[in-house]
This record gives C-alpha cells, structure tokens and sequence, in this order.
C-alpha cells in the first residue's frame, strides 16, 4: 500500500477519481504561510492509501487531473516515491537523493515555491 496526499484545490474543475479506490486516512483544512500568488491561502488536503496495483494508475489520472502552475501531489511505500506534477511523473526509489533533486528541480520550473518542495525521502 502506498501512502500520499493531496491537496484538493490542486485539482482541474470538473476531476473526479472515483475509478481508483482510495483508502481516507484524514482530510484537513489548513491556512498556508508559504502560497504562491497563484494559490489559494487555505487548503484542504486528502491523505489515502492506494493499493500497489493501482498505483501507476493514481500517478496518470492526477498528472492529468493537477491545474498549473505550481502543483503537486506525492506518494510512497517503503521502496520508492511517486512526485506527481501537471503532465510529469517522477518514480524513484526512496534515498535516491539524485532523483528526489531532479523532481524538486521541475517542481522549480513551475514555480512552486521552496518550502513546498518538502515530500517524503
């Protein structure tokens, strides 16, 4: 089972995820210090489980679903993470700070702002 969150004004009007069951761990509304200009100040964020077979499913359907700019969602089991962009999927094993550096670089291309580039190692 992997692990995860989303934020949910990260996502396109209109996104529905009702075709991967996911497992509601928490939802929490939180005021955010570190918004870009083009996020809101409060966000409302899903933590879940997904199931391993459906993981490389959840990865499309929200590299699809996430609005741009400045958006992400992550992921991760025991072995490796999931960093999950508008159009780009990252997918390396945990530790490896070479690729965890290479996603944090795009998630810069996007202008998502530092403090926010924190996901799991």
């Amino acid at each position: 089972m992997y692990d995860g969150a989303v934020i949910l004004e990260s996502l396109r009007v209109g996104t529905e995820l009702g075709e991967i069951p996911l497992v509601v761990r928490k939802l929490s509304r939180y005021a955010m210090s570190t918004a870009s200009a083009d996020q809101p100040k409060v966000w409302s964020v899903l933590e879940f489980g997904v199931d391993d077979s459906r993981a490389e499913d959840l990865a499309k359907t929200l590299s699809e679903a996430l609005d741009a700019p400045g958006w992400y969602a992550d992921f991760h089991n025991d072995d490796e993470i999931f960093v999950v962009f508008p159009g780009r999927v990252f997918r390396y094993a945990r530790g490896d700070s070479g690729a965890r550096a290479e996603a944090q670089e795009f998630g810069r291309t996007l202008k998502i702002p530092e403090p926010q580039l924190d996901w799991t190692f």
